[in-house]
């Protein structure tokens, strides 16, 4: 890899005379470029071009290639491939199309060319890519037009097409870039590669990153994980509208069937700044750039106009941040500022009197502030205003001790300004909303950064009893469980699970609810039946010996009315559990990160609102608590509203015990428990209902069955 980004030689395969044609694209922007190093044209038609010798071969070269650039046609690539492994080369980059992406053919190109590079033991970026830039060593090994000049920001993407426009506007922000690297099909280099060799690279302050699909869930979290210690790591995911994960009737299924849940937790677990526009994706990247994150989420803002103010206001406080208070000491000086100013406030309107110096004492004062974390400052054009003055008077006082945004608003008469801004290294927005978004996520990034090291506690569980359940359940085939073994399961790993007992005839039914003590819960116990309540197979708070006897009778009769055809093993007789406030629980397995818990609160709040928070597995006590006040209903569950307070502790406990279940057990697909009846603080949670499912044996899967 690190050859192949610093390259000391590169040949072109399939060297052109044709402008237009990639190989002559690709040579004419070595050499315009000012690649120091030898570049070795290589065509069967031999002769000059652009003044070297072209080669017939790449054999005939007769010192050692580092890197191989390849752009002839696709169904030529492979014998390329291996005249390159003949040469030793560290490394080929594979610019042609024509592979998976075009049908069965060229997905068999594709093989074969991995077969051939696995085999000469070299690295292959592509196919179906742009290339490879490095500005540092004046690298221009792609056919783009563009080489950027030097800076500090590395952009690598699946799309040739989305490199090109993240280089026009690196360059139109000032902001330069290391490295660009397109992956194209990532045959053989991914994202995960980029991103080790990136974290490593001083030359790189922010990766940016653009992405359709994730190669390897674990390894990449791991990568990202480890490059965000080190640097702002700012990535677009697209592609995340398609269900990834089978659709079940369990409520985390529905829930956490989207692929694009999956990869919010496994981005936020990696400290991954993620974008959801291409817009943002260069909002969060400029402003990580050039400024520092925040220490906190209190936000000043200076506009010399009202309105732009307010709008500010507005959107700081959606984003869960703080129009914060001067301190005193500010607030005095802002006076002495802006004698002419009727209030001193936060957002502060300077109102049209103010001059250019105005702006820069005033951000002066805000950066002496420590109650405030970061500065936004407003510029809508007026009569009076002189914006490129302004921008060099704020450019004058900035520190880098927090984060400084500006927002110019307008067309033409500010451009010189954002100008000036860029220059200055200040990131400037088209409106404030924007800026409020990029401050919001250089905040989160600055907490992610703050967090506690990691420590998943192990709870003492007992997990052999876990081993023959799924074991007896996977031979026989029953890969759907119920209320009955997944209580047991859960029971096994430290949950608590009120006396029950299942029954067949009312008889019984009435000897066990006398034997646990009423109250009891009634439920039909059915593999065919997923909603028992639905079917009216569920009896709560049952008083007596005669309303047991009568509710078996009258739940057997209402489930032989309306599913004749289930089956059905009987009755569970359970205690009726006390009062509390009901949430749900759970986890399903994602194919490419793994176990992802849910929790929310019941009723409409996940149904309806969908209220809901996930989480990669496993789960430290830290991210347990946060997961839990990321919810809209967190408060709930604090005691506002009229509610008791409830033991938030003990449902991150919870939280946690399931995040061990679901990695000591692989072979468990989904788990639901819906509701855990959570009480006061000090007492213990209750597994009300549960259910869970597992993953096909590996021996079935290969079978087909």
């Amino acid at each position: 890899m690190e050859q192949l980004f610093n390259p000391q030689s590169i040949a072109i395969i399939g060297a052109s005379k044709t402008a237009g044609k990639v190989g002559y694209e690709v040579l004419h922007n070595l050499v315009k470029g000012g690649f120091e190093g030898p570049i070795i044209p290589v065509n069967q038609a031999g002769g000059e071009l652009l003044g070297l010798k072209v080669y017939r071969d790449i054999l005939s070269y007769p010192d050692p290639i580092d890197v191989a650039v390849i752009t002839v046609p696709a169904e030529q690539v492979a014998d390329a491939a291996r005249a390159a492994v003949g040469k030793k080369v560290q490394g080929v980059v594979v610019v042609a199309s024509g592979f998976k992406e075009s049908g069965n053919m060229g997905r068999a190109l594709e093989e074969e060319l991995i077969a051939i590079c696995r085999k000469g033991k070299i690295r292959l970026l592509g196919p179906n890519c742009l290339g490879l830039i490095n500005t540092e060593i004046k690298l221009n090994a792609s056919f783009s037009k563009r080489i950027p000049k030097p800076g500090a920001m590395a952009i690598f993407s699946q799309s040739g097409a989305l490199c090109t426009a993240m280089m026009d506007l690196a360059d139109s922000r000032e902001l330069g870039l290391s490295k660009s690297i397109s992956i194209g099909n990532k045959a053989d280099i991914t994202e995960v590669d980029v991103l080790e060799a990136l974290a490593r690279d001083d030359k790189t302050k922010v990766i940016v990153g653009y992405l359709e699909d994730i190669s390897d869930g674990d390894r990449f979290v791991k990568a990202a994980e480890d490059a965000s210690t080190n640097k702002p790591v700012v990535i677009l995911k697209s592609g995340t509208t398609v269900a990834g994960i089978r659709a079940a009737a369990l409520h985390t299924g529905v829930l956490g069937g989207k692929r694009d849940t999956a990869y919010g937790a496994a981005f936020r677990r990696a400290g991954i700044c993620r974008a959801d526009s291409f817009e943002a994706l260069f909002d969060y990247s400029t402003a990580l750039a050039m400024q520092p994150p925040p220490k906190g989420n209190r936000v000043f803002v200076i506009s010399n106009a009202g309105g732009p103010g307010t709008i500010a206001a507005d959107a700081i406080e959606k984003a869960g941040l703080v129009v914060c208070e001067m301190s005193s000491e500010t607030k005095t000086a802002v006076q002495h500022i802006l004698p002419f100013a009727t209030k001193v406030n936060n957002p502060m309107d300077v109102s049209g009197e103010a001059t250019p110096e105005h702006f820069g004492a005033l951000l002066e004062a805000a950066q002496d502030d420590d109650s405030i974390d970061a500065v936004l400052i407003i510029l809508a054009p007026q009569y009076l205003d002189e914006p490129a003055e302004t921008a060099r008077a704020i450019a004058g006082k900035l520190n880098f001790t927090k984060p400084v945004l500006a927002s110019f608003l307008g067309g033409d008469d500010v451009m010189p300004s954002r100008r000036e801004l860029a220059a200055a290294r200040l990131p400037f927005y088209a409106s404030p909303e924007r800026a409020v978004a990029t401050i919001r996520a250089m905040y989160d990034y600055g907490e992610w950064k703050r967090r506690p090291a990691r420590h998943v506690i192990r709870f003492p569980v007992n997990r052999r009893r876990v081993e023959r359940i799924i074991s007896r359940r996977q031979r026989t085939g029953r890969l759907q469980i119920g209320e009955v073994k997944s209580k047991d399961i859960l029971k096994a790993y430290g949950f608590r699970i009120l006396d029950g007992r299942m029954t067949v005839s009312p008889e019984q039914a009435v000897e066990i609810a006398r034997f646990i003590g009423f109250p009891v819960a009634m439920k039909i116990v059915s593999p065919s039946i997923v909603h028992k309540s639905d079917l009216g197979g569920v009896r709560l708070n049952v008083g007596s010996s005669q309303e047991v006897a009568d509710a078996f009778e009258l739940m057997m009769l209402r489930i032989r009315k309306h599913a004749p055809e289930a089956k059905i093993d009987g009755i569970y007789v359970e205690k009726m559990a006390e009062k509390g406030l009901e949430v749900i629980i759970g986890m399903t397995r994602d194919p490419q990160f793994g176990p992802m818990l849910m929790f929310g609160l019941g009723g409409i709040f996940v149904e309806v609102m969908k209220d809901v928070a996930f989480h990669l597995a496993p789960i430290t006590e830290d991210e347990a608590i946060q997961m839990l006040s990321s919810t809209r209903s967190y408060e709930l569950l604090k005691g506002k509203r009229g509610l008791k307070k409830v033991d938030v502790g003990a449902l991150a406990v919870a939280l946690q015990r399931i995040s061990q279940l679901a990695t000591d057990f692989p072979q468990i697909a989904e788990l639901d428990i819906n509701p855990l009846i959570v009480g006061e603080p000090g007492t213990e949670p209750v597994v009300a209902d549960a259910r869970m499912s597992f993953v096909k044996p590996e021996k079935d899967l290969r079978a087909g069955s």
